[in-house]
């Protein structure tokens, strides 16, 4: 716009009631606000204001190097509830943003944060409710355990509190140092990672204080309350086992919420493992709503052996209130304790089966999907497209993700295609999806934002042009689209894309051999085909071969200006480092990741390191 228009256009903006120029504002998200800023001394003036009443700051999306985040917290001075991507800040940022009016706080992918911070949070931060942390430690554990107990001893008022601790396992030493860890105030409380040993004697502890107190006291001078309130607890540790459920279900009577998640480094034996007897006590938790219970295969791929269909039985008729159920690992379930989940509990919102070995379409025959708002069938070889049938009557269900299941095929799409309220669907791995069952998804009637097909190698740039036809609903829906790992995708794909699709801000095509610097040419091009109005804001390009240097002229230019990510690793991009260091420096919210990271760095943080100070991380 030149300068004659801005003033025109300040002029206009004068006519306009203050009331009504503020209202558009604050509808507005806060990069927008931002931007607008800069237009004109008329626009920064409003556009501060609104910054300045800010309650909610989210800047969770882009990585932010302390000085930018200096600028924002500059305008944004009173925000209560705060979001940080830590991944290129220090401890000084969290100095500028502490204070006792947070209430609460999120620091994610804290890769640059020194134990230091727990001192900071303790020390600024009095009135805090809600506490999430992602942390590097590469101490020992009795001192991450001393250092959140001199975090805490001040927080009176803590609801909730999160922590993610990379690099070292949580130990407790002492189980007297954890009482600090563990406010009267707290009702929700997730740990990773910790020893299994450690909860154990920590709960142990407390009833035995617990049980002092009690033979001591008379009842009709005191009323006692339970020792602990908890009513959400999630823990990742070495081993679930019948001991650790036992002495969680005696010591949590309010428990709502549990989430157990272990990672064993070898094969669990009796009696060091959870059977059936560990599933039937936890049945008497009758006010639980929301169960998890993982076996990873982080560092072992073992299974919970000891657990059958006449344990899920158990479970699922003690447990009938249960809302939202999740369960890997189980490899001698077969479809009668799968199914039993899906009879008894009548209120089920969301069912997630992973790594299910002997699971089929018979757990699904005759199912009720009345209020199943998420279905989530991972890696389960005997799964097909039948087991979606009972879904096309669905008018709740926004997730369906058969990711892993190699026997989906174009008819799962058939039958999906009446369902109003589909917004994610990961197809991933389908081995029988074509492009004629993405013509199909084309003419559905789903408000799909979040699509994967990552590894359907029946899909080429046919079927891409199937699914993106001018008119087509998911033209003006798709916000994130994963084509990684598939060889029939080519630069025509691209075009098409950026033809037709009105709202992608985040594309995956890592691993896509036949996709060259043409592609890019068009992607960066997008905002010319609707006005202007989009751009990429994330873009995963790892090992994809046959792109050159030439991405760098388009980072530079204004045409990708809104991409705020990209994988770049594996690729000749890797051959010019520096060059990403420089343009890092002129786009302090770019951050570029050779690690092979998945979309926003969201799985391998714990191992970047920043280059030259700016967010070019390897």
């Amino acid at each position: 716009m030149t300068d004659k228009g801005l003033k025109r256009g300040s002029t206009t903006l004068v006519a306009l009631p203050e009331s009504l120029i503020i209202e558009i504002l604050q509808r507005l998200e806060l990069d927008s606000v931002c931007s607008i800023s800069c237009v004109n001394r008329y626009l920064n003036t409003y556009a501060s204001q609104v910054l300045a009443s800010l309650s909610n700051l989210d800047l969770s999306a882009i990585s932010l190097d302390d000085r930018s985040l200096d600028g924002v917290l500059n305008k944004v001075k009173s925000a209560k509830n705060i979001t940080i991507d830590c991944l290129q800040i220090t401890d000084s940022s969290v100095i500028k943003v502490s204070g006792p009016h947070i209430q609460q706080l999120t620091l994610l992918k804290g890769s640059s944060l020194s134990p230091r911070v727990l001192t900071l949070i303790g020390d600024r931060c009095p009135n805090i409710r809600v506490l999430l942390l992602e942390l590097i430690w590469q101490e020992s554990g009795a001192n991450l355990i001393r250092d959140f107990g001199n975090m805490t001893r001040g927080l009176a008022f803590l609801e909730s509190f999160a922590v993610k601790i990379r690099g070292t396992q949580m130990h407790v030493s002492n189980s007297m140092q954890v009482e600090f860890f563990l406010p009267e105030t707290l009702r929700d409380l997730k740990l990773q990672s910790v020893h299994v040993g450690d909860v154990i004697q920590f709960f142990r502890t407390a009833e035995n204080k617990r049980s002092f107190v009690e033979s001591s006291t008379s009842l009709s001078s005191a009323i006692l309350q339970p020792h602990f309130l908890l009513q959400r607890l999630s823990l990742v540790l070495n081993i679930v086992s019948d001991e650790l459920v036992s002495i969680l279900v005696n010591s949590l009577p309010n428990l709502i919420h549990l989430d157990l998640e272990d990672r064993p480094s070898m094969e669990p034996i009796y009696p060091h493992d959870l059977t059936n007897y560990g599933l039937q006590t936890l049945g008497s938790c009758k006010r639980l709503t929301a169960l998890s219970i993982v076996r990873s295969r982080h560092h072992h791929p073992a299974s919970f052996k000891m657990i059958n269909d006449m344990g899920m039985f158990l479970l699922s008729e003690g447990c009938q209130d249960l809302e939202s159920v999740t369960l890997s690992g189980f490899s001698a379930v077969t479809d009668a304790g799968y199914s039993s989940f899906l009879r008894s509990c009548q209120g089920l919102k969301k069912f997630e089966i992973r790594h299910a070995s002997l699971l089929s379409d018979l757990t699904f025959h005759d199912m009720s999907a009345d209020c199943l708002v998420e279905l989530r069938i991972v890696s389960c070889s005997f799964i097909t497209s039948e087991a979606i049938s009972q879904l096309n009557s669905s008018t709740v269900l926004e997730v369906l993700d058969t990711s892993g299941c190699r026997s989906i095929a174009d008819t799962c799409l058939s039958y999906i295609s009446g369902l109003r309220t589909l917004t994610n669907l990961n197809l991933s791995g389908a081995a029988d999806v074509s492009d004629k069952g993405l013509a199909t998804l084309s003419d559905a009637d789903c408000p799909i934002t979040r699509l994967s097909l990552r590894g359907c190698k029946r899909v080429s740039d046919r079927g891409i042009a199937n699914l993106f036809v001018d008119g087509a609903r998911i033209c003006k829906t798709l916000a994130s689209l994963d084509l990684g790992h598939m060889p029939g995708i080519t630069d025509r794909s691209f075009t098409t894309i950026a033809s037709f699709s009105e709202s992608l801000n985040e594309l995956c095509i890592r691993y896509c051999f036949f996709v060259t610097d043409a592609s890019l040419e068009i992607l960066a091009a997008m905002r010319r085909f609707h006005g202007g109005s989009r751009s990429l804001q994330k873009l995963d390009l790892f090992n994809c071969t046959r792109l050159s240097t030439k991405f760098l002229v388009l980072l530079q230019k204004r045409t990708l200006r809104g991409l705020n990510w990209v994988g770049a690793g594996q690729t000749h991009l890797e051959s010019r480092r520096d060059d990403f260091t420089e343009i890092c420096s002129q786009k302090p919210w770019l951050t570029v990741c050779f690690d092979g990271c998945e979309m926003g760095c969201h799985d391998g943080w714990q191992f970047h390191k920043r280059k030259s100070n700016y967010n070019v991380i390897s």
